[in-house]
Parts: structure tokens; C-alpha cells; sequence
């Protein structure tokens, strides 16, 4: 498997402690760690809170302004780079996958909260005052239990990020999922969690739909009435956004990222690419290293 932007995980942000958690002050994070402003990917879910600062992140590929009171949230493999303008401080939690699973019945739990789905644009939230004063005690709890370390404080770390993750629910755009999912949520949930497995091999929905016991018809039906986009479009844009992702390392040809996306040929995967992007891949990336050798 091609390794797209640097990757990092936990262990290589941290000198010492546990591979599954990392705590912050914001601030101390960034001077420490300053070849994060360019494009990268970590293993771990990522948390941010701003409390103070401006400028722009991007996180696969969409800018967002950076504001106090504003928290955003990360999954595994996603891609993001930093923009700051002047001071920038806050709070950041990075925890690995398993972190919760054994200790939740639920081992994915926290896939129910609509800012851990992956989609950026639920993954952002500027949050009330009345809500922010209620999570800046909660990330100081939070780095208290870590600095003081003891190993039984881990569990109330737990809590006191879940707790964080419900207050935060509350006020985004989907918030936790209340209740019974209905079969056309679960269908499509169950169609996104295949193609991020199948993408790279499987383009058409036909063979999703087969995997599902439907028809495509009704696939693309529920795919339509539910986020607005054909069963195709779904298939594409996730094989875009790893393009996307492979092109921020120099290092890789065309060829090569052609290849790891399953295209017999490149002049194949530049014409699929420019249909959606409307540049070629060699334009994008043109683009991209750009950028991050402005910041």
C-alpha cells in the first residue's frame, strides 16, 4: 500500500506516556510540533478546541477559518494542514481507535456523533458562548487528569471526553443519533462503510448493491432521498478524495497513485480526475506543494 501525506501517530507526537491518548495545551503543541502546519494524517482521532487565534485550516481539502470557541474534530487518515495568523492556543486530544472499546459495551460508540462521520463540513462547529464556557472546564479537567497521571485517572479521562462529546452534540448540525436508525439510514450507512473498504477495487454501484442484497435502483434511490447524491457519485467522490490525499506527496508518480487506485492506465485516471476537479492531477498537486511551501 502507497503512504499518501506524512502519516503520524501518537507515539511519534510524544515523548514519552501511553500510545493511545495525547493531551495538550494548543500553544506548547505547535511550537513543539511545527512540521504540522503542512499537510499530513495521523492514526488517531483528533480534537481541537480554539480559544484564541485566526487564520485557516483545511481539513481534506476544505479551508475553514479559524475562530475562538470554535472545536473541530478529525477521524483516522484524514488529511489537514494549518494556517494560523498571529498567537493561536486552545486544547488538543488525540486517541486511538480503541481507546473507548474497552471500556464501552458499545466498542463504536462514538461513530453514533455526526462529527466523527468523516464529512468536514459536520466535523466543524463554532460553539454558543454559553456552551464554550461550559467546555473549557471540562479540556482543564481533562489535562489535570493528565498531567497528574495516575494510572486509575484514565477512566475519568473517558468520562470527561464523552461528557465534552455530548455537550458538544448537542449544539451541531446532526448531534448523536437519537433513537432507532431507520432502514434506509442503516442501508446507507452499511453502503458508505463498504465503499471505504471496496473503493479502490469496486466503482460501480451495481456491485454494492449486489453486496447489499438490492437493486441498484433502490440504492441509488435511498443514496438520493437521504444525502442527495447517485450511488456513483458517492463511489467517486471517496476515490477523488484519496487522489486528493496520494497527491500531497511528492514522492509518488502519477503513475504509481494511478496504479493504487486500480486505473489500467494514466491517462485514464487524469481524465477521471479532471471531470470532477477540472484540473489534472499534476495541476493539483502543483497546486498543493505550493501551499505548503507558502506556510
Amino acid at each position: 500500500m502507497l503512504q499518501s501525506t506524512p502519516i503520524f501517530d501518537i507515539c511519534s507526537l510524544s515523548d514519552f506516556r501511553q500510545d493511545d491518548i495525547l493531551v495538550s495545551r494548543f500553544a506548547p503543541y505547535l511550537e513543539h510540533h511545527k512540521n504540522l502546519y503542512a499537510a499530513h494524517r495521523h492514526t488517531f482521532y483528533h480534537v481541537v478546541f480554539f480559544t484564541d487565534g485566526a487564520g485557516s485550516h483545511n481539513i481534506d481539502f476544505e479551508d475553514f477559518s479559524v475562530k475562538p470557541d470554535q472545536i473541530y474534530f478529525m477521524i483516522p487518515g484524514q488529511v489537514h494542514s494549518w494556517a494560523f495568523e498571529g498567537f493561536t492556543d486552545g486544547y488538543i486530544i488525540n486517541f486511538s481507535d480503541s481507546f473507548f472499546q474497552s471500556f464501552l459495551l458499545n466498542a463504536a460508540y462514538c461513530e453514533n456523533f455526526g462529527f466523527f462521520s468523516g464529512n468536514v463540513h459536520d466535523a466543524v462547529i463554532n460553539l454558543p458562548a454559553d456552551v464554550a464556557g461550559k467546555i473549557r472546564p471540562l479540556f482543564e479537567d481533562i489535562i489535570r487528569e493528565w498531567e497528574n497521571s495516575p494510572a486509575q485517572t484514565t477512566d475519568l479521562m473517558r468520562v470527561l471526553m464523552l461528557q465534552l462529546f455530548i455537550l458538544v452534540s448537542r449544539v451541531s448540525t446532526d448531534g448523536i443519533n437519537k433513537g432507532p436508525a431507520s432502514y434506509n439510514q442503516t442501508l446507507l450507512k452499511s453502503f458508505q462503510k463498504l465503499v471505504e473498504v471496496h473503493y479502490k477495487k469496486l466503482k460501480l454501484p451495481k456491485d454494492y448493491a449486489s453486496l447489499l442484497y438490492i437493486t441498484p435502483n433502490h440504492l441509488n434511490a435511498v443514496c438520493k432521498d437521504l444525502v442527495g447524491l447517485q450511488a456513483g457519485e458517492i463511489i467517486r467522490n471517496r476515490i477523488i478524495l484519496e487522489a486528493k490525499r496520494l497527491l500531497t506527496n511528492p514522492k509518488l508518480t502519477i503513475t504509481e497513485i494511478a496504479l493504487e487506485l486500480n486505473f489500467n492506465d494514466n491517462s485514464y485516471f487524469t481524465k477521471f480526475f479532471r471531470k470532477t476537479e477540472e484540473i489534472t492531477p499534476e495541476e493539483f498537486r502543483k497546486n498543493i506543494l505550493k501551499q505548503n511551501n507558502h506556510e
